[in-house]
């Protein structure tokens, strides 16, 4: 009786759960047919404008004056008690989107935005290979947002619709098939958060100085005691603040209104953008105006936003691989984690050191040493370049081999003519705005002197250069 009970309970749930995937079929293919509609609706008016893909998820709620919609049944869940019972959708709109209307437009738009900007993040992190925190990041944005794939592909196609209108008018030297697919790799992810930054800190200031007084003046922190800093006229402020780096001159502009003001003063950061912007930075010192021009005529907002290699320091990225090791055994796998280390420092004449260098010699020993008088193995020197936020490395020539020609019958050896030499290409990223800190590397290959032949290298195990400041180290 048992047995007889059992069966037709798996039959009864055989067919509901039949009944419910041919219901979902259904559904399917009715969102289908009207998507297809409205794109034939769409390609046979072509003065009709153009929708925000965002702009159905942001619709007004229903009024008592919009015909009853036509429900249609989505799934059947069950109760605590264990009875089954169906959920009910709007047809043509997702169940997300019925949910959050009365909520108001803000909060499902700025939902709908997180979880895009979380699953642009996941994608990062996975052409990055970091697949555990891909993984998390899909997850988290999914439970934002059912159909955040969705809304960050129609975002994607708006973004490439707005730049065929708006063609960049620099004409570059083309780059290799390798760094072409590493550039348009991270571009649009780069400019999306690098954007982004830009019109938060522009936004901030603004409403910033709109609060201030007319009148500004050094407030002192004991009012029974003087400021004898407000009998100093501007002008000669102004010509000691010339002497400061730009770190100390931001810092005093923390101290006061009064400092916020002086220190946003155009001279400085005029002095500030022709000391640091100059070739290999710049194509010529006659595009300075030109950039200037892009940025409002801001020459702090060019400093800040406009991409620049840093000098004042090394760019260094610590790599780690296993290496399998022996073991007598057999059930036991040995493995070494090794780690090694990539140096990079850029001088103003465009010649870059690189340096291999393992565990042994730790940036503490490294920083001191890395001069172009240095000689050891894995250390070379090239030449660099930035295009835009792109930095190519050249003639990367390993100095380690001319210290070991040894004299032949008390002749000095005439070195030979090398047969290869390295070239890199890398990134240049921000984090946070204004630092440009952060250098990916997008290929790294051989070149073949005589036959000019390029081959690729494997970056498997490469990570990301950080910076690291050298106060020692002049930064122009």
């Amino acid at each position: 009786m048992m047995n007889y009970s059992t069966q037709m309970n798996t039959e009864e749930e055989s067919t509901e759960l039949i009944q419910f995937r041919e219901e979902w079929r259904q559904e399917v293919r009715q969102r289908q047919r009207e998507e297809q509609q409205a794109q034939q609706a769409s390609a046979a008016d072509p003065n009709q404008p153009k929708v925000s893909p965002f702009a159905s998820l942001t619709r007004p709620p229903l009024t008592n004056h919009t015909p009853s919609p036509i429900r249609n049944p989505r799934t059947t869940v069950l109760d605590s008690e264990g009875k089954q019972h169906p959920t009910w959708s709007v047809a043509g709109v997702p169940q997300q989107s019925v949910q959050h209307t009365s909520h108001g437009q803000d909060q499902l738009t700025g939902s709908l935005a997180r979880a895009v900007e979380i699953y642009s993040s996941a994608l990062q992190h996975e052409q990055e290979s970091n697949l555990n925190e891909a993984l998390r990041l899909y997850r988290q944005a999914f439970r934002l947002n059912p159909d955040v794939d969705r809304a960050h592909f129609k975002e994607e196609e708006r973004l490439r619709q707005l730049t065929r209108y708006n063609p960049s008018v620099d004409h570059k030297k083309p780059l290799s098939v390798g760094r072409a697919e590493g550039a348009e790799r991270k571009a649009t992810h780069v400019a999306r958060v690098q954007g982004r930054e830009k019109a938060e800190t522009t936004v901030f200031l603004s409403g910033l100085l709109a609060g201030f007084p007319q009148v500004l003046a050094f407030e002192p922190e004991d009012e029974r005691e003087g400021v004898p800093i407000n009998i100093v006229p501007v002008e000669l402020l102004l010509y000691i603040l010339r002497n400061l780096d730009t770190t100390t001159l931001e810092r005093f502009a923390a101290i006061s209104r009064k400092a916020r003001v002086l220190s946003l003063d155009s001279s400085l950061w005029r002095n500030f953008v022709y000391m640091a912007y100059k070739p290999p930075q710049i194509p010529g010192t006659d595009v300075v105006e030109m950039i200037v021009n892009g940025y409002n005529a801001s020459y702090r907002q060019t400093y800040i936003e406009h991409p620049r290699l840093r000098l004042d320091g090394a760019y260094i990225a610590v790599c780690h691989y296993v290496r399998t090791g022996l073991s007598e055994n057999a059930w036991v796998n040995v493995g070494h984690l090794v780690t090694y280390h990539r140096y990079l420092r850029f001088f103003p004449d465009g010649q870059v050191l690189s340096l291999l260098a393992n565990e042994e010699y730790q940036p503490s020993l490294v920083i001191p040493m890395l001069k172009p008088s240095l000689r050891m193995k894995g250390f070379y020197i090239g030449e660099w370049r930035l295009e835009g936020s792109t930095v190519l490395i050249c003639n990367l020539v390993e100095m380690h081999s001319l210290t070991h020609a040894s004299p032949t019958h008390h002749h000095n050896h005439v070195p030979q003519p090398r047969r290869y030499h390295f070239q890199m290409t890398l990134s240049l990223r921000s984090k946070p705005l204004g630092r440009w800190n952060k250098l990916d590397l997008v290929s790294y290959e051989s070149v073949n002197v005589e036959d000019g032949e390029v081959v690729p290298l494997p970056l498997k195990h490469e990570r990301p250069f950080w910076f690291s400041k050298v106060k020692s180290w002049p930064g122009y």
